[in-house]
């Protein structure tokens, strides 16, 4: 379990401008190509971050795990992808801002967990996906290092408990990408590859 609150909203709204800083650069002819996720082009990757957000508000708020996966695919994106993720953020920020809301306990899909775990859960997913859409629009695919050290630092407590993880080998892979394959990476490979690898992206 992820026991320290300190600076995880702070890292949560620094990983969603990173990937708005992406978002950013999409061009129009560039919403439907493909992306690292095989099952999304662009615009299916921006959605899932944008409506991903507003499925944790939901939680917060009470909701169930059968309805954030009831809404997953659902657009949320209209006419401004830009803008509905950018509020996206806001609200998940606020939602988990809120007095008591990393210590409760949210019906999450994979497992009961609390705030503060969701929360991380909730990074990871965002830094991760920065990467997926950098690559997929031929952007700038370095993430911010001190969030890729927090994360590869804390990757087991992250997903401690879930029915499902990035980074096990025996689990469905429903919602994560399967450990990607190859040989070893070099022992001077960066903390970013190593993650990225554990995360299941073919570098």
């Amino acid at each position: 379990m992820v026991k320290s609150t300190e600076g995880l909203i702070e890292r949560f709204v620094l990983a969603g401008a990173e990937f708005e800083q992406r978002l950013q650069m999409v061009r129009p002819e560039q919403w439907t190509w493909p992306t690292p996720c095989s099952e999304w082009d662009v615009r299916r990757l921006v959605n899932h971050m944008t409506r991903g957000n507003f499925g944790y508000v939901g939680l917060l708020r009470g909701g169930s795990g059968a309805e954030f996966l009831r809404l997953r695919d659902v657009d949320a994106l209209g006419t401004d992808p830009v803008g509905a993720y950018t509020r996206s953020v806001r609200e998940c920020a606020d939602a988990f801002g809120r007095p008591g809301a990393l210590e409760g306990v949210l019906d999450y899909p994979l497992g009961r967990v609390s705030g503060r775990q969701a929360l991380a859960v909730r990074t990871t997913d965002s830094v991760i996906h920065t990467w997926d859409l950098a690559r997929a629009i031929g952007a700038g695919d370095v993430l911010n290092a001190g969030l890729v050290a927090w994360i590869e630092s804390h990757l087991d407590e992250i997903y401690a408990g879930l029915a499902e993880s990035p980074t096990a080998v025996d689990t469905t892979h429903r919602f994560f990408a399967a450990p990607a394959p190859g040989g070893e990476l070099a022992r001077d490979a960066s903390r970013q590859d190593r993650l990225l690898r554990r995360m299941g992206r073919t570098l």
